[in-house]
């Protein structure tokens, strides 16, 4: 996109002219900036930075950490957006600086939005599997509601972590802490499906040998691609929701819940260390709650 092409020509030689900075330190910025285009084009429609809203800015960086990035990323993201937007205060590009009051989001209670079964079935019934990446899409959607899975755990699924004649996974979590979780037949026949149809076909780059899903280059998917995916199909969907990848975990875990399943049963499968973190996950829907109320509270049968 020409016009961010430019601001990263101009930040960069500002950083290595009037800071000094060495290759490596170009790059890390780069890649912070690089993450706010990605944003951008996700969820502001393209815009320019010099655009940018301060309200804008912090959700962005709220949007970072969803992906599952470690906390001191997350710092780092803030500190090379607020560098780049000083750098456009003293260009004179803008006359206030949007970024100066960001912070770096503290963990919170959010709720995310969660899907109802019809809704994963729309979006689902939009890939076209005739096509190799629609091959893929279907098999990652069905694994990420079928095992509740983070993206960050998502994208980096192995091929050896696969015990589906058991019905297992392996999944490495947050602190590299493994939990096995239990695979469905569906998402089981799609991964199978991937793997035969469609990755034993693509060139694969090194040190990617044994990632399950690859881009068409043969690399491991980024996180922010698989919000991609899911963008487009909510779209084709006809879903207004605004979704990410944790939609699906959070899906997962309110449809469980919703079916009966013992809380301590999807924190295992969640891989919480806190029953409290899961408890989370057991908000359900207004409707449900009052359909339930008026079901089985005495006061509200009727003779």
């Amino acid at each position: 996109m020409a016009g961010w092409q430019a601001y990263y020509t101009r930040f960069k030689q500002y950083l290595r002219l009037e800071r000094s900075l060495s290759a490596n330190s170009l790059e890390a910025y780069e890649d912070d900036l690089r993450k706010l285009e990605q944003y951008s084009q996700l969820f502001c429609e393209a815009q320019l930075p010099a655009k940018f809203t301060h309200k804008q800015l912090q959700k962005f960086i709220e949007w970072v950490a969803e992906i599952g990035f470690a906390p001191a990323t997350q710092a780092r993201v803030v500190s090379g957006i607020k560098t780049f937007y000083k750098f456009l205060l003293l260009e004179g590009d803008l006359a206030k600086n949007p970024a100066e009051l960001l912070e770096t989001p503290r963990l919170r209670r959010k709720l995310p939005v969660f899907l109802d079964v019809s809704e994963i079935d729309r979006m689902v019934a939009c890939i076209d599997r005739s096509t190799p990446d629609g091959e893929r899409n279907a098999s990652i959607l069905e694994t990420l509601y079928g095992c509740g899975l983070r993206v960050s755990e998502l994208v980096n699924l192995k091929i050896t972590d696969l015990h589906l004649n058991e019905d297992y996974i392996k999944v490495t979590g947050k602190g590299n802490k493994e939990r096995l979780v239990p695979i469905g037949s569906l998402a089981k026949k799609l991964i199978k499906s991937y793997i035969t149809k469609v990755r034993v076909h693509l060139p694969v780059k090194k040190n990617a040998e044994d990632v399950l899903y690859l881009n068409k280059r043969g690399g491991k998917l980024s996180r922010v691609m698989i919000f991609y995916i899911i963008k487009d199909l909510a779209a084709k969907a006809g879903i207004k929701k605004t979704l990410s990848p944790h939609s699906f975990r959070h899906s997962f875990a309110t449809h469980m819940v919703q079916g009966g399943a013992d809380l301590r049963a999807v924190q295992e499968m969640l891989g919480h260390e806190s029953i409290t973190t899961t408890e989370i996950y057991t908000h359900l829907d207004r409707q449900f709650l009052h359909d339930t109320v008026q079901s089985y509270h005495p006061r509200n049968k009727r003779s």
